[in-house]
């Protein structure tokens, strides 16, 4: 799966359709986005009214790209950064705390099921580890009510990991 690409002449015939209000809100988050400014505005004006639809198109292409993974631990390191890259270009795109707790829970749970459990190569594990103690601070800065929707699927994550990975215990990151 790709998000679909939306030419020049698509986002133009797009933005005839707004406000000057609303032209003038999507420049000034465009602006803070130099790198990806073609993405992020045709994700505000064709994707952004259904985050969850746009948030499952993001777990279906990263489930494919880590089917994908490469079997020697090094390349497996840079395909997985190049993964995280990607989610951290939706979740800016999203601006929520939310979208990026789940997003990468879907990481981890991915990680889990698709990377070699055996690896004894440091940097591979790493990702890993940093992503959950990422994951653990971001549910810590929300709100009760939202933390509890998390804390389940986290623990969950934690569960799994414990028992498919010798190497991981789950003691050193519970909430």
């Amino acid at each position: 799966m790709s998000t679909a690409v939306y030419g020049l002449q698509d986002i133009k015939k797009e933005l005839q359709h707004l406000s000057g209000l609303q032209i003038a809100e999507l420049c000034l988050r465009l602006a803070r986005h130099k790198k990806e400014n073609k993405e992020l505005l045709a994700y505000l004006l064709f994707e952004a009214d259904n985050d969850t639809i746009f948030i499952e198109k993001v777990k279906a292409e990263t489930g494919f790209m880590f089917s994908q993974l490469p079997v020697r631990s090094y390349e497996a390191a840079k395909y997985l950064r190049k993964i995280l890259r990607l989610i951290g270009k939706y979740t800016k795109f999203i601006a929520s705390k939310e979208a990026e707790i789940a997003l990468l829970l879907n990481f981890c749970g991915n990680y889990i099921q698709y990377a070699d459990s055996r690896t004894a190569y440091k940097p591979l594990r790493l990702i890993l580890v940093r992503q959950i103690e990422k994951v653990r601070t971001a549910i810590g800065k929300l709100h009760e009510d939202l933390q509890y929707d998390f804390v389940n699927d986290y623990n969950l994550v934690l569960d799994d990991a414990e028992k498919k990975l010798n190497w991981f215990s789950k003691s050193n990151y519970m909430l």
